[in-house]
């Protein structure tokens, strides 16, 4: 791969698309993903990088862990990871890569294709997990890909790109519609943790104020909550707790002629004190003078 930056420049390195390794120049290249072979080049395997071109591994082994835009994902036998241009990733343990790895230069394919099969879809998921029946159409898709790539005899060059184009766009389209299907069940799964992380803030955020322990009543990681409550809200899971603790003191210092010291014992404060201190700090107001401004 060619390095767009200088050495010892401190930035992330960027590697072009490797033109010297591609079957008679074309755009794209499939490769097998087992030692000795060159399918990563000169890339710093287990340093942050990017690339300026399109990487689909189709693993047949594992597990491994790939960073991707600064997120860890596991992949395993039959597992796909997707790398966009310009995102970066980190390779781990080179040597427990296998499989096969296309990667495909902006450019190869016409806009209809790239729109079609949605090519620059950062917002989709970069790990893919098919089915059994998906996984047997993508490999066979594939294969064969592959086939076509290698075979440099039987058409003139022109014809080998236009057949490699068509090949291209068939496993792109699986894998698009397999793209589809994942950030589907992605979004199903966020609505669904969020809204048992919302029913247990409800239920608990007078006594209990901590992301952890309610993640680990759920069964969740802090992660996949904070990704959850982030898709669902825009806020992390403590400003969520935060908020609701706010609105429930808010509600009894208006309603109510309870003391200062009873309503944030209510809401989880055992300490006076550290209630004013939280209640100002969310509102910008104590709750002595927020009542007071209501009446």
């Amino acid at each position: 791969m060619t390095d767009r930056t200088t050495q010892g420049s401190g930035e992330i390195k960027t590697f072009l698309f490797p033109t010297n390794l591609s079957v008679c120049g074309v755009g794209m290249q499939v490769e097998s993903m087992e030692p000795g072979r060159p399918w990563h080049a000169d890339a710093p395997l287990e340093r942050v990088h990017r690339v300026d071109f399109h990487v689909v591994m189709l693993f047949r082994g594992g597990p491994i862990r790939h960073m991707i835009d600064f997120a860890e994902y596991e992949a395993s036998a039959g597992d796909l990871l997707w790398i966009r241009p310009g995102q970066v990733h980190r390779f781990s343990r080179p040597a427990g890569y296998r499989g096969t790895v296309l990667t495909m230069q902006p450019g190869f394919l016409p806009r209809a294709t790239v729109e079609a099969t949605g090519l620059y879809r950062y917002d989709q998921p970069p790990l893919l997990r098919p089915d059994a029946n998906q996984l047997a159409a993508l490999e066979h898709s594939l294969a064969q890909l592959e086939r076509e790539y290698v075979d440099t005899t039987t058409l003139p060059l022109s014809l080998h790109t236009a057949v490699l184009r068509h090949s291209l766009t068939a496993f792109l389209l699986r894998l698009a519609h397999l793209t589809a299907i994942s950030a589907k069940t992605a979004l199903e799964q966020t609505d669904t943790t969020f809204s048992r992380f919302r029913d247990a803030v409800e239920e608990g955020f007078a006594t209990n104020h901590s992301v952890s322990a309610y993640a680990d009543a759920l069964g969740y990681s802090r992660r996949t909550l904070v990704r959850a409550v982030g898709a669902a809200t825009g806020n992390t899971p403590k400003g969520f707790i935060d908020k609701r603790v706010v609105l429930e003191a808010k509600r009894l210092l208006a309603h109510t002629d309870m003391p200062i010291g009873r309503i944030g014992a209510s809401v989880g404060f055992p300490d006076a004190a550290n209630f004013s201190k939280f209640f100002h700090q969310h509102t910008g107001t104590t709750p002595l003078a927020f009542r007071g401004e209501l009446r």
